[in-house]
């Protein structure tokens, strides 16, 4: 069998920040430290951290006055950052820069009178942050039937901007119809999506072309990995969400030849590892081969109170915790 693994795959710049400033404060105030949501969707991150004496809160009201209070990577709405001062917890925000720009640029557009409309996913903690980050009624649009569906004038002077998750590809109709319904339409550039999510969703297009089946590797709850399999489908190719290798069924190897491997941007190398041993128990021997592709060279700081620590499990590095690299894999 041959496994030919996507590139690029895996942990983006947001996701390594959001884990090393998790791990930097663990190292420098000591455990616990506690993170308001899941730092990343991601199981095996989230546990690997709690091991390490991160402790996870739906509200801050599970911190104690003097916790070390980190935000994910999703980010968070003003009310929650208010919250935090009035409490008088030490905040680390590991919100990605990027979630924080798309904040940016809806305050922008508010302040030249606009009406903006956030293009995303009902109850994603990201969305559910940039609600709450742009002052104001911003309108939540999921279809082009939501845009024919918004109660607003042709001429009102709108502004649109989206969830980082989603690509140039997921947004393209939803823009075209809210440029075509509202004469005054405006929004960041291609420049401002989501170089991640774009790249990978790029990648797995090319990888659909050359394999029989595709095993994306990810959380269930993660937006870009579940768009990642449904991209697979589209295709034609028969695609399938796991969290690791024991998630993969004989069945879904049946008359198959060659598999490809991805990872959402918050799945860590180690789970691709433990997928490619899988299918090394299941139908020896396995080949395995990398797509050409991008390499990706993003790197985002970590809050300067953090910079003269080093974290010492190296998750954000490349979520492969010593791991062998694929070409060093065993399948025989």
């Amino acid at each position: 069998m041959k496994v030919i693994l996507a590139q690029p795959r895996g942990f983006c710049a947001g996701v390594v920040r959001a884990i090393e400033i998790v791990e930097r404060a663990i190292e420098k105030y000591g455990p616990p430290v506690y993170v308001r949501h899941e730092i990343v969707h991601n199981k095996w991150v989230v546990d690997t951290l709690k091991a390490r004496g991160a402790v996870f809160v739906e509200e801050l009201s599970e911190v104690p006055p003097d916790g070390i209070t980190i935000f994910s990577a999703h980010g968070v709405s003003k009310a929650v950052v208010e919250d935090a001062r009035q409490r008088g917890l030490h905040v680390l925000n590991a919100t990605c820069p990027l979630v924080s720009k798309v904040h940016s640029q809806g305050r922008h557009y508010v302040r030249q009178g606009r009406t903006v409309i956030l293009i995303g996913h009902v109850g994603h903690p990201e969305v559910e942050g940039t609600l709450g980050q742009i002052p104001g009624n911003v309108l939540l649009v999921q279809s082009e039937a939501d845009v024919a569906a918004l109660d607003l004038a042709e001429d009102t002077p709108i502004a649109y901007v989206t969830q980082t998750t989603l690509s140039v590809d997921d947004t393209r109709g939803i823009i075209a119809a809210l440029t075509r319904r509202f004469k005054d339409a405006v929004g960041p550039g291609t420049q401002d999506i989501c170089y991640a999510t774009q790249n990978r969703q790029t990648a797995l297009r090319e990888l659909a072309k050359r394999v029989d089946v595709i095993f994306v590797v990810g959380a269930k709850n993660s937006s870009n990995s579940n768009r990642l399999r449904e991209i697979g489908i589209e295709a034609g190719t028969p695609s399938h969400l796991i969290a690791d290798g024991s998630e993969i069924r004989p069945e879904w190897l049946h008359n198959v030849e060659t598999v490809g491997i991805t990872a959402g941007a918050s799945a860590p190398e180690v789970m691709v590892m433990d997928a490619i041993n899988a299918l090394g128990r299941i139908a020896p021997p396995v080949e395995v081969t990398t797509l050409p592709g991008d390499e990706e060279q993003m790197e985002f700081r970590v809050p300067v109170e953090l910079l003269d620590v080093e974290s010492s499990s190296k998750i954000g590095k490349d979520g492969s915790l010593g791991h062998p690299s694929p070409a060093e894999v065993d399948c025989r």
